[in-house]
Parts: C-alpha cells; sequence; structure tokens
C-alpha cells in the first residue's frame, strides 16, 4: 500500500475531528465549531420523555453537546415516577418507546398490584445514564437548572450550565434584582467549586415579564436567549410589546452607553418539552441551539470560548466562519451552502451619536413594557446576498452584529412563516 506523506497525514488528521473509541485525543488540536443546545427538559421536571432518550435524540442528529435544565432540580439520587403521572404527560409512548430501546434489565418499575400501589417508574440520575449515551470526543452532557424565579406576578428564569448542586430561587426587590440575586448565586457556586459555570437569562418576554431596560441594568449577565423555540415565550412580541430582536438592541446601547458595560451574547435554545408530538403548538426539540469555536470537548473549553464571544445562535443556518479583524476593524461571514437557499446577510448596530432617550407615550409608560426608542437604535448598516459577506466598521459604531437569514422556511417552526436564521454575537464595542 502506498504511504502517504507525513503532512498530508497531519492535515488528514487536523479535519476529521471526531474520534474513534481506541484513538488518542490531541495534545492540542485546532479550534473548531461544536453544536449543542443549553436549555431541555425532562421528566424529571415537566418533560414528557426519559432523560436517555432525550440525549440520545440529539446525539443521534449531530449535536455534540447537550445541558439537561430542568426546573429547579438536578437529576440526582432516587426518583420514581407514577407510570400514570407519565402517560399524562406523552400517553403510552413514553414509557413504550424507553423499553424497546433500553429493554426491561435496564426500566425499572415497581408496584402495580393494587392502587394504593401504583406502577412506578425509576428516573435514572445523570450519574447512572451518562455512560450509556455519551461517546468521547463526540457528544457530552452537561449538568445544568433551569432557576425558575418569579417577582410577584412574572416568571424570571435563568439557565445555570455546569452546576453541581441545585441552586434555590433567590428571590428579590424588582425584576432586576432578582435576576442579578440568581445570577450572583450561580457565580458563588462557580469560585467555591472552583468550576467553571455559565447563568443566562431565559426567553425574556415569557409573561412579559422581562424588559429590555431590566436587561440592560444587570451588568452582571453577560448571556440572555435572543431566540428559543417554545411557541409560548412571545418572541416576536406584539403591538405593545419589543420582539427579543429589538430588546438585544435597546439593552446593549443602554449597557454601553448608560452603565458602561459590556453588550450581551445571544443564544438560541430549544427550550424543549415534548418529543412524541410534533407540532407548532408543542415545545419540541432541534429549533434552536448554539455553536461554539473551542478546542475541546468538555465542559470548561466550551463555557470559556462562550465567555470570550467565540459563538454564534442559529435556528437552521450554518456558518463556516465568523471573524472579526480588530486591527481591521472587519467582520466577516462564511455560510455553508444549502442546496438552492438563498441567503441575506444584515449588518445591525447603532451609531455613537444615535438619540438613547425612550419616547414616551400613554402606551409604552406602563409597567413591564419596554419603552420605545427611536429607529436609531438598531438599525441595518449594510444588506449582502450571499455565501460571504463583510462589514467594515466605520469607527462611529457602538456595536455590530450580524443576522442570517435563509430563504427556506424552518422545517419544525414556532411561529407563521420562519424562515431558518442566524446570530452572530456584537463587536467593535471595545474600544
Amino acid at each position: 500500500m502506498r504511504k502517504l506523506p507525513a503532512a498530508l497525514l497531519i492535515s488528514l488528521l487536523l479535519v476529521v475531528p471526531l474520534l474513534r473509541a481506541d484513538e488518542v485525543v490531541p495534545v492540542d488540536p485546532p479550534p473548531r465549531w461544536w453544536k449543542g443546545n443549553l436549555h431541555t427538559h425532562t421528566l424529571w421536571s415537566d418533560g414528557d420523555d426519559f432523560p436517555e432518550m432525550v440525549a440520545e435524540w440529539y446525539r443521534d442528529r449531530g449535536y455534540q453537546f447537550l445541558a439537561l435544565s430542568d426546573h429547579n432540580v438536578l437529576s440526582q439520587g432516587q426518583r420514581w415516577m407514577k407510570v400514570s403521572d407519565v402517560e399524562l404527560r406523552g400517553g403510552k409512548a413514553p414509557l413504550e418507546k424507553y423499553l424497546a430501546r433500553f429493554g426491561d434489565k435496564w426500566v425499572e418499575t415497581r408496584g402495580g398490584e393494587s392502587e394504593a400501589t401504583p406502577r412506578q417508574v425509576r428516573l435514572k440520575p445523570l450519574s447512572e445514564f451518562r455512560s450509556v449515551v455519551e461517546e468521547r470526543g463526540r457528544f457530552i452532557l452537561i449538568q445544568s437548572e433551569e432557576i425558575s424565579d418569579g417577582f410577584e406576578s412574572l416568571p424570571i428564569h435563568l439557565n445555570a450550565t455546569n452546576v453541581l448542586e441545585v441552586i434555590k430561587p433567590q428571590h428579590g426587590t424588582s425584576v432586576a434584582n432578582t435576576i442579578e440575586n440568581n445570577i450572583r448565586a450561580v457565580d458563588e457556586q462557580s469560585k467555591r467549586a472552583g468550576q467553571e459555570m455559565l447563568p443566562h437569562l431565559n426567553h425574556p418576554n415569557f409573561g412579559w415579564a422581562v424588559t429590555a431596560e431590566d436587561i440592560a441594568e444587570v451588568v452582571s449577565d453577560h448571556f440572555f436567549e435572543v431566540f428559543n423555540g417554545h411557541p409560548l415565550v412571545h418572541e416576536t412580541g406584539d403591538d405593545a410589546h419589543a420582539s427579543i430582536e429589538r430588546m438585544w438592541d435597546i439593552a446593549n446601547v443602554l449597557r454601553i452607553k448608560r452603565f458602561n458595560a459590556p453588550p450581551l451574547y445571544g443564544l438560541a435554545t430549544d427550550d424543549s418539552h415534548h418529543y412524541h408530538f410534533p407540532g407548532k403548538s408543542r415545545s419540541s426539540p432541534g429549533r434552536g441551539w448554539i455553536m461554539v469555536r473551542a478546542r475541546h470537548l468538555k465542559p470548561e473549553s466550551l463555557l470559556r470560548a462562550m465567555k470570550s464571544g467565540d459563538f454564534y445562535a442559529s435556528s437552521g443556518v450554518t456558518l463556516r466562519e465568523v471573524r472579526f479583524d480588530p486591527q481591521s476593524r472587519e467582520l466577516t461571514i462564511q455560510v455553508e451552502p444549502d442546496a438552492d437557499a438563498i441567503f441575506t446577510t444584515r449588518f445591525v448596530g447603532t451609531q455613537t451619536d444615535a438619540d438613547i432617550a425612550p419616547l414616551h407615550s400613554a402606551a409604552t409608560t406602563q409597567p413591564h413594557v419596554t419603552q420605545r426608542y427611536s429607529d436609531e437604535i438598531g438599525t441595518t448598516f449594510a444588506t449582502v446576498e450571499g455565501t460571504t459577506a463583510t462589514y467594515h466598521l466605520t469607527g462611529n459604531e457602538l456595536y455590530v452584529r450580524a443576522i442570517i437569514t435563509s430563504s427556506k422556511l424552518h422545517p419544525n417552526p414556532s411561529w407563521d412563516d420562519q424562515h431558518q436564521q442566524a446570530w452572530t454575537q456584537p463587536v467593535g464595542w471595545a474600544k
């Protein structure tokens, strides 16, 4: 057999990032994109499927990491659930599929002899089931929690990624203070444990609970969901409430100009709950994810890359490259072609001299409603069609981010006429 030249062999190894079980992890691999979802629910809280089944759904569809983030609980310890309660959520499908996949030697049930001893099924903790779904260098699970808090009647939820212990809702004296207190609790556990953790604000328009002004005020928060696939989180806003896209720009301008703080980084997540019956009204998986550029598939590498802004959010568009050169001040986007899809990139931002005063009116002074602002906030600087787009910053921008939209509709939409998109992080704000 003809031997390959050493240089060519090394090049081939670098472009084949996934490892077989017998392969050695490279000492210093090049950075690559890893696909994952940080907002996922199972039967441990209000999802309708077993965590092993949920993990395999994502793994088998090309995800490399997944955070299981049930409400105010970690998948730890002994937990039995009535089969009748499982069936209330997903019918007979969850247990039938679970047994068919893993067998009755793995699936543990008890009771059922009488009404006094109803049939139960054991929910396995992460420490038990991760070994049957994780694959070295291919797929990992990250222990997480959705801290589900509230202020008065307003739901305020934050995800804590890579936590070790449950964090109880911290409460607060206002919406912003509630967010701040919960972020502080995550940061304190991270420092105490010496482990990378990442809090992010979930679905701000859920229950119309969080305004752009609230988000801007909490400068300790660096991440929020610009896209959430749950159909009940009011992603596009309404006549009285700003869309999440609009809130992102308002919050970023206020943070930079009023609070002298960095802008927010945006995530896309599924917030998946329903795995058996598809439909626009269901919170199903596969709607939104993040792509993180890191050297290693481990929580520490992924979270550190996110904290440096080296990731993008997507609901279907894949990017080959996102690059910002601080010397030339050029933001370059390269899109992965998708058959006959046409891609449009909008470079969005705000000029340094933009008017940031709210436009007061009777309709915008209600509580818990983002105020109206000038269209100078979040304006489109340039629009480019094609798979390559570049924007040269002039120095007069507070920040610039890119929204890439495909001509293809989303295959599993949360609302009518939803197209596949990707969102890059704000750049140019560090002067």
